[in-house]
């Protein structure tokens, strides 16, 4: 990862000024925004910023106590024989329910291009989606890891920080809409279901489905009234209108239930467990994850679908977990590592000679 050549590339390209209506750009109006803000709310912001990093250190430690009680009782044998009862036709599906999920997190990074109004060819913007999410979900830190990757590839493109940063936040609110409605329909269609899986009021699930439905369709209406926009660290950002929030929902949806799909067919046969049900499991399972920051949601995730669960087999239910893990997070992985020393080869083989020596003097230096 060769920034600084980068990083001269873009200083000698065309200024990255954003044209007038460009939906990424400069706060055209600092000095309101700073008038508006109350002089004690940065500080006010950092005082309980602590609160945040707790309350997920305090989920992600319970989640591992309520994990190991869970699985105590399980002995490696039987771990071994549920992880490897898996056919040929159910590692097939899954393979294949796997590449059409990251199918999906390309199209969070070109619904973002095109709300930007950047033209950037597929090909390099499936290798972006892909490998900055392949990394972060096994790695954690995700405005990390992946920004990283993001910006090692699309700055050879000509993008900007800032516009990389706003595809960020634009890919975001096109996971956020997705878990939003599949949450929503599940809970509400399956409210019975759950309500015996899980010993939760069914009146409870419908209540939390209306809710995240009810979320989902009010930023929907949000977002028709008129254009909106956010500010970011001096910067506005230009949200989606109705169409493309639309096809976020609809990509963001197509996503969640094909990585559910993983899980659910790799779950022992005879499970009774309806696939609208286990969708509500799933994203639950993977919001506890999120909020608790560890990579993958590791432990936390387990622990959720195990305790959903809890009527079937527990070493098969753990042995689909283990399974879903090396699928969807392991080999996507490693394929990502090879894509992206593929790539850095590639382009030092096109790199002109004058270039190639200012590359060598740099690492030199």
């Amino acid at each position: 990862m060769n920034f600084a050549r980068q990083d001269k590339q873009l200083a000698r390209a065309a200024p990255t000024a954003p044209p007038p209506g460009d939906p990424a750009g400069p706060d055209p109006n600092p000095g309101t925004a700073a008038a508006d803000a109350k002089p004690d709310r940065g500080h006010r912001r950092r005082r309980y910023a602590w609160i945040g990093t707790v309350a997920s250190a305090i989920l992600f430690l319970i989640s591992l106590g309520v994990l190991y009680e869970l699985v105590s009782t399980v002995t490696w044998a039987e771990l071994r024989a549920a992880f490897t009862a898996a056919t040929a036709e159910q590692i097939s599906i899954a393979v294949m329910l796997v590449a059409l999920s990251y199918l999906f997190l390309t199209c969070y990074d070109a619904l973002a291009l095109r709300q930007l109004r950047i033209k950037v060819p597929y090909r390099t913007t499936a290798l972006a989606s892909f490998t900055s999410y392949a990394v972060s979900f096994n790695l954690g830190f995700p405005l990390l890891t992946a920004g990283t990757i993001r910006y090692w590839i699309y700055s050879g493109k000509g993008l900007s920080p800032g516009r990389i940063a706003a595809l960020t936040i634009v890919a975001g609110f096109t996971f956020w809409l997705g878990m939003g409605a599949v949450l929503g329909f599940s809970l509400v269609r399956e409210a019975e279901p759950l309500s015996r899986l899980t010993s939760v009021s069914s009146h409870l699930n419908q209540g939390l489905g209306i809710a995240a439905l009810g979320a989902v369709l009010g930023y929907l209406a949000w977002v028709t009234q008129k254009r909106r926009s956010v500010r970011v660290k001096g910067w506005r950002l230009e949200l989606p209108g109705l169409g493309l929030s639309l096809s976020q929902m609809l990509v963001g949806a197509g996503d969640v239930c094909a990585a559910a799909g993983v899980l659910y067919v790799l779950l022992p046969a005879g499970h009774g467990v309806s696939f609208e049900a286990f969708v509500a499991i799933y994203v639950l399972a993977a919001m506890l994850g999120i909020a608790s920051h560890a990579p993958g949601g590791l432990g936390v995730f387990e622990a959720t679908v195990l305790l959903a669960l809890s009527g079937l087999p527990r070493e098969s239910v753990l042995g689909a977990l283990l399974l879903f893990r090396v699928c969807y997070y392991l080999v996507p992985f490693v394929i990502a590592l090879a894509a992206l020393g593929a790539y850095e080869i590639a382009k030092r083989v096109r790199l002109t000679p004058r270039e190639a020596s200012e590359d060598e003097e740099e690492a030199a230096g």
